[in-house]
């Protein structure tokens, strides 16, 4: 015992020592200025006044007219010295703070509990992360930058107090009022992620307040409805509960909140923490050298509130040490008690001095030596910036983290082998969390009210994600999985590869009985849509997994436990700044999009446009046609025309050029002999797909098959029913004969040359190609093109003949085709040429939208990888991506588009020439430029209902969004 007396003595006398280094944290830069100003207002103070500036006062700023008249008395008869602001609205907070300021002698002193934002007390205001969920992070710049915008939010507001950080080490995980508010229960981390905190938000000119001394990490006990008790040795206390308020203590903390807590190891009496002259004066102002504010805890709540009488609560706290009283039961008489203790000499001036100058020198720090009126204008948009929105997802990024994966199940890859299943279970939304999942591939959500139910659906799936969804509105809300989801759980996890994803703080695991057939387990910590987005993209390896654990979870998992994912190349989603873009600038793409709406240029749209491997603008405009109703959607597919040739025919053939099966000189005649006697047998390939080999642009091979008198599908061609002669489906009711996919290759191959060698589109190779492709595989080109490509991308929504596979409500019509199937074609390709090769041509056919079409060409922009898989080589890429006939006055690639090389052609002219694309004749456009590391994707339905008019490219639609898209670069 007296060992530890001794060692308890030795570390008084060492901190006392260095608390005399400790400087005034209230000073203000202008210190004499600051002195003059404190010296003056004290010294024409009453004794009233004067104990009026020891009480803050709750208000709300929906509060009554009565409850409004009681604050308006308190300022202008008690002189009290500052409000602290709980529930309501920012504007009306505003309007109201501007009125009561204006009442008061002395500028009032403005606080509020804000540890995440200005919406733990107000609505529409910014929501920040927990600090269990910051306690994840690595990166402390992020918290400080964290605590910097809470400060430029609590100042706009005309906070000058902001209740926060919280330093109480989280170490009982059933600690019922701290828990989530906690950055976790290592102390080096909370006193790090508390220092960088305070660090950004009082450099935005908000003082920060550590709470709540001496420390409530390790209760069982809410102090608002009882006194909680701290039974540990002072040794216990000064390392752990301590430890943080030694360290911030000596960096410029401004203030202390004391806790109402039983600790018997330093207040024997058995009074509260708050009452305590032993924690508050001795080991906190003597002991650790604060020289701060120092708050109690509202003094409303049963911890305190219980212990002395009306009023005589006030002076106990006053008495202990505290210098302002927060909350009082009753300021009037708690100042009466404090004025007569005063009078009969229990209090002396100096004490009285000490605690009020304090005051005043915050109130000077802050500024109120100049007061100015919160400003109304644009209020809520400053307190809901982008900025905020883009450090939300950088924390949500840096704290989502994976705590088990058996296998590398996470981040899940090889999407042609997974069938994947989302359950969700918990009471709140999970909506956003699939949403995100389904832009990856092909997600299920599977629903079931009984086990069995759910398990037989189960059954054609073999990974199945589950995420655990509890309402995200505070960090109090019950988190954990009912007795029945846990039961569900562990079935699921003995039938299937299972992702558990928990959108709640990571407690939540000590809830299983086991983990053991649970391959990966992730931890979101909040359900907010932003969490339920990152999680899915980190899931699926768009993102980085960075996160560790702030706690430890029974004998599980250990504090600091966190599985680091390096991120596959998938596309992720983002705001535009996030990438180098000016979102305002992007955003003028909505009214050139709608234009083109507007102006009956197309029906509706898909717009896309990523930078760096991250989608930043992804919108959809207008309806499937003029005459409907249902607006275009996510997942709506277009049929892209020939967007086909480079998304299907060119990447097989890419294939086996790197397989060295051909090569860019290889010759028609050579892969397939039945050219070897034609007018093509010595074409390359380099030149056939530069639109160099005096092909000619395209044939009308349906009007061969038209009756010559009606103009209408002859019966000589077409039947309205399908057999085994006429097995071509055209469109609904409509075969065309077997045969005649061969007659088109054969009118191909027997055409006459374009007499002059010059640049000429044409449709005919992709023809040809398509026929020795499905040759040299035995295969159809829409099998290989899902087998070798479509599924391992995760392109679920890009296909041939969608009416096959998805319901028509999702297929976006493409005419009203009046010369040759004379029906709305809906579901069949549009292109005759294509339809008449049963939907799958190599030059047009494939459906998609413009999610899928920008996962291919982010592949292409990636030198041929993406998603953890390589496609391609790089040098493949280039060689395909080369211009070979530009000193021809060509500017074509190897199948892909490239810029034009004069004025006209099918770009902005404000891109770079190492781009590439191409455009299809439904209205639809995919172009990447990796020196800018831009996709872009367009698409439409231009030719509902009439393909005559291409209004689009009359009006330059596509390439002036383009414009617009290279004008909101800014780095």
């Amino acid at each position: 015992m007296r060992q530890i007396l001794l060692i308890l003595v030795t570390l008084h006398i060492s901190l006392s020592i260095s608390s005399q280094t400790i400087e005034n944290p209230l000073a203000a830069k202008d210190v004499k200025g600051q002195k003059k100003w404190v010296d003056s207002i004290y010294n024409s103070m009453t004794l009233a006044e004067k104990v009026g500036q020891l009480y803050m006062v709750q208000v709300m700023s929906n509060q009554d007219q009565i409850a409004k008249n009681k604050i308006v008395e308190l300022i202008k008869t008690y002189h009290i010295g500052g409000l602290i602001y709980s529930l309501g609205g920012p504007v009306k907070q505003a309007k109201l703070n501007n009125e009561l300021q204006a009442l008061s002698k002395v500028p009032l002193l403005i606080g509020m509990d804000a540890e995440w934002g200005l919406s733990m007390r107000l609505d529409s205001t910014y929501a920040f992360p927990w600090n269990m969920t910051l306690g994840a992070i690595k990166d402390n710049n992020l918290i400080e930058q964290t605590g910097k915008h809470i400060g430029e939010h609590c100042k706009r507001l005309g906070v000058h107090f902001n209740f926060a950080p919280v330093v109480d080490i989280n170490t009982n995980p059933l600690n019922p009022i701290i828990g989530n508010r906690s950055f976790g229960e290592d102390r080096d981390n909370v006193t790090e992620k508390a220092l960088a905190f305070m660090k950004g938000m009082q450099s935005a000119g908000v003082l920060a307040n550590a709470k709540h001394f001496p420390g409530h990490g390790d209760t069982d006990q809410d102090s608002h409805k009882t006194l909680p008790t701290i039974n540990f040795d002072e040794k216990r206390i000064d390392s752990i509960e301590l430890y943080p308020y030694n360290k911030i203590i000596t960096k410029g903390l401004s203030s202390v909140m004391v806790a109402h807590l039983k600790v018997p190891s330093l207040e024997p009496s058995g009074y509260p923490s708050s009452l305590s002259k032993h924690i508050v004066t001795d080991i906190l102002k003597e002991t650790l050298g604060f020289k701060g504010l120092i708050f109690t805890d509202a003094l409303t709540m049963k911890g305190a509130a219980d212990f002395k009488e009306i009023g005589a609560i006030d002076l106990a706290a006053f008495k202990a040490g505290n210098d302002v009283m927060l909350m009082s039961e009753d300021v009037a008489v708690g100042i009466s008690k404090i004025i007569e203790a005063y009078n009969h000499g229990e209090i002396s001036e100096a004490r009285l001095e000490l605690s009020v100058k304090k005051i005043l020198q915050a109130k000077y720090k802050v500024g109120l030596n100049n007061y100015e009126p919160v400003g109304l204008n644009d209020l809520s948009t400053d307190l809901n910036r982008l900025k905020d929105d883009i450090l939300y997802e950088e924390l949500l990024e840096n704290a989502i983290t994976i705590v088990k994966n058996e296998h590398n199940l996470v981040p899940l890859q090889q999407l042609e082998e997974k069938t994947i299943a989302y359950v969700k279970m918990g009471d709140d939304d999970g909506s956003v969390f699939l949403n995100e999942l389904k832009k990856y591939t092909k997600v299920h959500h599977i629903e079931a009210t009984m086990l069995d139910e759910l398990m037989a659906k189960l059954q054609d799936y073999n990974t199945v994600v589950i995420g655990l969804h509890r309402s995200n509105q505070s960090p109090w809300k019950p988190y954990q999985f009912s007795e029945e989801e846990l039961t569900w759980l562990y079935e699921i996890a003995r039938a299937h590869k299972v992702i558990l994803d928990v959108f709640v703080k990571p407690y939540v695991l000590s809830d299983l009985a086991t983990i053991e057939n649970i391959e990966s387990i992730v931890v979101s910590y909040q359900n907010s849509d932003i969490a339920q987005q990152k999680s899915a993209q980190l899931i699926f390896g768009a993102i980085d997994a960075k996160g560790s654990l702030p706690v430890s979870i029974g004998n599980y998992f250990k504090v600091g436990d966190g599985i680091q994912n390096t991120a596959i190349k998938r596309l992720s989603y983002t705001v535009p700044e996030r990438v180098g873009m000016d979102s305002e600038k992007l955003n003028k793409i909505d009214s050139i999009a709608q234009s083109a709406i507007d102006g009956n240029m197309t029906p509706g749209l898909q717009l896309l446009v990523a930078r760096k491997g991250k989608v930043i603008y992804n919108k959809n405009f207008g309806k499937h046609t003029y005459s409907g109703t249902q607006a275009v959607t996510f997942d709506d597919v277009y049929d892209v025309a020939s967007l086909t040739k480079i998304l299907a025919t060119l990447p097989l053939l890419m294939e086996l050029e790197e397989q060295g099966e051909v090569t860019l000189d290889t010759k028609l005649s050579k892969i397939l002999p039945s050219y070897k006697k034609s007018n093509k047998a010595n074409i390359t390939l380099k030149a056939m797909l530069s639109h160099y080999a005096r092909l000619k642009p395209w044939e009308p091979f349906y009007a061969h098959t038209l009756d010559s008198a009606t103009k209408r599908p002859s019966n000589k061609y077409y039947r309205t029913e399908r057999s085994e002669k006429f097995n071509i489906e055209v469109a609904q009711n409509l075969y065309l004969r077997s045969d005649y996919p061969d007659s088109i290759q054969k009118i191909i191959k027997d055409s006459e040359l374009l007499n002059k060698l010059q640049y000429r589109y044409s449709d005919f190779p992709y023809y040809i190609l398509k026929k020795y492709i499905e040759n040299y595989y035995d295969r159809t080109l829409d099998f290989l093109v899902q087998e070798h490509f479509y599924k391992s991308l995760g392109a679920n929504y890009t296909m041939y003949n969608p009416y096959h596979k998805i319901s028509n409500k999702k297929i976006v019509p493409t005419e009203v085709d009046d010369y040759y199937r004379f029906q709305e074609v809906h579901g069949y390709v549009h292109d005759m040429g294509a339809a008449m090769q049963d939907g799958i041509g190599g030059h047009a056919g494939i459906f998609s939208n413009a999610n899928d079409v920008a996962k291919i060409m982010q592949m292409f922009l990636q030198k041929g990888y993406y998603g953890g898989k390589h496609y391609f080589k790089p040098e493949t890429i280039d060689k395909f991506n080369t211009c070979y006939f530009c000193n021809k006055g060509n500017r074509r690639g190897i199948g892909f588009d490239k810029p034009q090389l004069e004025e006209e052609g099918p770009t902005c002219g404000c891109i770079s020439l190492n781009s590439f694309g191409h455009a299809g004749f439904t209205g639809t456009y995919a172009w990447a430029d990796p020196e800018e590391e831009i996709v872009y994707v367009f698409l439409s339905n231009r030719t509902h209902p009439t393909a005559v008019e291409n209004l689009l490219s009359k009006k330059n639609i596509r390439t002036d969004i383009q414009r617009l898209i290279y004008e909101a670069i800014i780095d």
